[in-house]
């Protein structure tokens, strides 16, 4: 079984050793001068003055993205029990120690969800409350609404979906019930360990479904991003910005997924995270800043090449004394195992992958995503 997990930090740490190094430095020359008993006794008032002086400590945040989380009607079907209860949480079991070390987990929720039992699949999604509740379960604290079947049932979907949300205390932004629900959460402002998030989402298009009277979706739209992003900004240290975009089943990024994600940085975002393709596409850290086209599949029955996985992405984010922001991200390969969806991060595999065929598939997949993110976006 190959197991990894790919930290892209760039030069992020050859930067952070050279300051340490030069630190290192000038404390070594002004220990050599209060060593010295200078005239009047100068340089043990500069001593005591170095070791009074107060130590700021930095605040560091860990976020987790997940990519597609999709509700196909064969995943209703395994889910359900012999007593006729849906149980979604075997699925998720394995990725809990994920979410649980993160300090806000973000998933994109590409259904609605339905409270009653008309559930449905491809093409116009509507999955059981207990689905939400699973997520909710294995620490999805923020759902993003902005993608192409947030409308899928209409009016009664956009309202249901947001409802079961607020029911179980997840955030969520991208699309809204009603202009009540635009107002608060148009920029998802959040604050954790000191250090104040804002999250937006937008999407291409809802499948040309009309967006329902009275609710509002977030539409990819330059204008509308820069007025968003002027509030984000405002007594925001980091603003990301979670996309969804680019062409089906590419695991490249297209030219207009580069030129909105600069677009975006340009405009003050430090984290974009894309989502749609249903494949694995390259990411980038700089330590300034972090671009990931698209995660991939978090769950769904697409079991073609390239679909049947996806990754996980860890950003941690470190604010200095100076209140500047330095980011580093960890990538890990997520596969989805039959016949329960049972997604399997590198360390899970080897328990739960037996079959010849199904070890034969997950190598595939690994393979495929280590060689993607080893060419990176030359």
């Amino acid at each position: 079984m190959r197991i990894w997990v790919l930290r892209i930090e760039n030069s992020f740490l050859s930067l952070q050793w050279m300051k340490c190094n030069i630190i290192y430095i000038v404390w070594c020359i002004v220990a050599l001068l209060v060593s010295c008993e200078g005239a009047g006794g100068v340089h043990g008032e500069r001593k005591e003055e170095l070791l009074t002086q107060p130590v700021v400590p930095e605040h560091r945040l860990r976020l987790l993205f997940a990519g597609d989380a999709m509700c196909h009607y064969p995943q209703i079907v395994a889910a359900r029990q012999a007593d006729g209860i849906l149980n979604f949480r075997e699925s998720f079991a394995a990725m809990k120690p994920y979410f649980d070390r993160a300090d806000i987990a973000v998933v994109n929720l590409e259904t609605t969800i339905s409270p009653d039992a008309h559930y449905s699949g491809y093409p116009t999604f509507a999955s059981p409350v207990e689905y939400a509740e699973a997520l909710a379960w294995v620490g999805m604290d923020v759902a993003l609404l902005a993608n192409n079947h947030c409308c899928d049932r209409g009016r009664r979907g956009v309202h249901s979906t947001v409802a079961t949300l607020d029911r179980l205390g997840v955030a969520h932004t991208g699309a809204f019930a009603d202009e009540d629900d635009y107002a608060r959460n148009r920029v998802l402002h959040i604050e954790h360990n000191g250090i104040k998030l804002a999250i937006l989402n937008y999407t291409y298009g809802t499948n040309g479904i009309s967006v329902p009277q009275g609710c509002v979706v977030n539409m990819i739209d330059t204008t509308r991003m820069v007025a968003d992003l002027d509030i984000a900004i405002e007594n925001s240290d980091c603003v990301i910005a979670c996309m969804h975009w680019g062409d089906e089943y590419s695991r490249r990024p297209s030219r207009e997924q580069r030129r909105l994600a600069e677009f975006l940085h340009r405009h003050g975002v430090d984290v974009v995270v894309g989502s749609h393709p249903h494949v694995v596409q390259p990411a980038k850290a700089d330590g300034k800043s972090v671009t990931i086209y698209s995660l991939g599949n978090f769950v769904s029955n697409q079991r073609k090449r390239y679909c049947d996985g996806g990754v996980v992405a860890e950003v941690e984010v470190v604010k200095d004394a100076d209140g500047e922001c330095r980011y580093s991200l960890v990538i890990t390969p997520v596969w989805a195992a039959m016949p329960g969806y049972h997604l399997l991060p590198p360390e899970q595999a080897g328990k739960e992958v037996v079959s010849a065929a199904q070890r034969a598939d997950y190598e595939r997949f690994m393979l495929d995503t280590e060689q993607l993110f080893v060419r990176g976006l030359r």
